[in-house]
């Protein structure tokens, strides 16, 4: 029938940008709602499967010293949100609050950490352009009105952290204490039914958010999954990018800003 003049047709809705993409979203569980939110809003089917889990380190008795002694350091440096958690949640069994970091200048890694320290009702007065520890030293050097000699400098981490941050904050001549307050262990004990969905064919993308995930992630599959080339990899910055292909994985989509939304904008763009 020929349509009636004036007539117009309805045009087909736009399907989500990542309608019908299975992507393994490897984040601890704590942390992974925000991404899997995200993608599932834009179509993606989320297989929830976390590589690692956050512990705090059995000692924190350093991490205690260092809050009761806390004026005696010019900075405090956040490299994470769970830096955060486990420092925040040690607080009030020490006697301290928040207001403790008011009179040393906190430093962020990027804007997740930064907001973490923010809903903590603490001030974050460096956060660089770029969330890399390299970034961050550069930023809190141009941040200082003088120069970094003699400054004590806190810097509470994950016990396998780099030490390109507390290298490159010493070489401005810095004294910098690190104290380990947590690590990650793994959370998926047998990878057997991941390995075969990636080996089947039905995995479009796995994220890795950090370098653990990616440890735990090759341990878990096997080498057969790892090197089939089944998969598309998502990195959520240049460090996990590195540690992906040093186990021969071939990064396809690498987040321009290194945070979750970075992420799921780089998705977008790569299945436009």
């Amino acid at each position: 029938m020929t349509p009636q003049a004036g007539s117009s047709r309805v045009a087909p809705p736009t399907p989500p940008p990542l309608g019908g993409r299975r992507i393994v979203v490897t984040r601890a569980r704590e942390q992974a709602g925000d991404l899997v939110r995200a993608l599932e809003a834009l179509g993606a089917e989320v297989v929830p499967t976390p590589m690692i889990r956050i512990e705090p380190v059995a000692d924190l008795e350093p991490l205690r010293r260092a809050l009761a002694d806390l004026p005696r350091y010019r900075w405090i440096v956040f490299t994470s949100q769970n830096t955060v958690q486990v420092v925040c949640d040690q607080l009030p069994a020490w006697g301290h609050s928040p207001r403790v970091f008011r009179r040393t200048s906190v430093a962020a890694i990027g804007p997740a950490t930064a907001d973490a320290l923010t809903r903590q009702g603490i001030s974050v007065v460096v956060l660089p352009d770029d969330y890399v520890a390299e970034s961050l030293v550069a930023a809190i050097a141009a941040h200082e009105a003088s120069d970094l000699v003699g400054a004590r400098v806190l810097l509470p981490q994950a016990a396998t952290a780099r030490d390109t941050l507390a290298e490159g904050l010493r070489a401005l001549g810095a004294v910098v204490d690190v104290v380990p307050v947590y690590r990650t262990t793994p959370a998926l004990g047998d990878g057997t039914a991941l390995a075969a969905e990636i080996l089947g064919g039905r995995i479009d993308v796995i994220t890795f958010t950090s370098s653990s995930t990616v440890h735990h992630f090759v341990t878990a599959v096997g080498d057969a999954a790892v090197r089939s080339g089944r998969f598309s990899t998502a990195v959520i910055g240049p460090i996990t990018a590195e540690t992906a292909r040093s186990y021969g994985i071939v990064v396809a989509i690498e987040a321009a800003e290194h945070t979750t939304t970075g992420l799921v904008n780089a998705l977008v763009r790569h299945f436009a």
